[in-house]
């Protein structure tokens, strides 16, 4: 069987690299008994795109978490990195599998990896999809609450400009600061433009400064009112 349909390859940061293989396939798509039999027949889990999206990468955007569970057992790269800078763990809770997210975190997944210009943390990226059960879990391994990433600032950032008000709890009843600012911006800002009641009044609840003001000197409820 021809395993890897692809390009000649060339070695790269974790093994070589070259067009979408087969195991990337069977990844993405879930064919469990089919990435089995690759991996039997000698295909590296570790071969990655021109991207370097790895197998691993595929699966945990898709969900699939058997085919997450097989490429780990094969060795696959825990915390390998796509060319954004994003790692497995980051696809898993951008697509909400609580059970890819373990798994990863079983197999020794950084809950911090260094963030990039051009990606943001697990939490960050849970927060964005208002996965709030990735969240707690997460924060339970040791996230970082006060992550900032230059384009979306805090996780609690995230929460709430995306109205999410389940994370937006588990952030701040895990010590998340209220009133953490990006560009003087804060949650409760964020919070008042999209008009969250439930979210407002949490975070005034936990201590948000109703007076603060952003980078066009305007308060929260300058943006709750015409």
């Amino acid at each position: 069987m021809d395993t890897e349909k692809s390009r000649p390859y060339f070695f790269g940061d974790i093994g070589c690299w070259a067009e979408r293989t087969e195991v990337h396939k069977a990844a993405s798509l879930g064919q469990a008994s089919q990435l089995e039999e690759l991996i039997q027949g000698g295909a590296s889990v570790n071969m990655v795109a021109v991207d370097s999206i790895t197998a691993l990468h595929e699966a945990c955007l898709h969900g699939q978490a058997r085919c997450v569970q097989l490429l780990l057992e094969a060795g696959a790269q825990v915390d390998a990195r796509n060319v954004d800078g994003s790692t497995p763990l980051c696809d898993a809770c951008s697509a909400g599998s609580l059970e890819c997210v373990r798994l990863l975190l079983q197999y020794g997944a950084k809950a911090n990896p260094a963030l990039t210009s051009r990606t943001a943390s697990p939490l960050h990226e849970a927060c964005m999809g208002g996965n709030s059960e990735c969240v707690k879990l997460l924060i339970s391994m040791g996230a970082c609450l006060e992550a900032y990433d230059l384009y979306y600032g805090t996780p609690l950032h995230v929460a709430c400009a995306n109205e999410h008000t389940a994370c937006v709890r588990e952030l701040l009843n895990a010590g998340a600061k209220v009133n953490a600012a990006r560009l003087h911006e804060t949650p409760l800002h964020h919070a008042a433009k999209s008009m969250r009641v439930e979210t407002i009044e949490m975070l005034v609840e936990f201590g948000a400064n109703i007076y603060a003001r952003d980078q066009h000197e305007r308060r929260p409820v300058d943006y709750t009112t015409p």
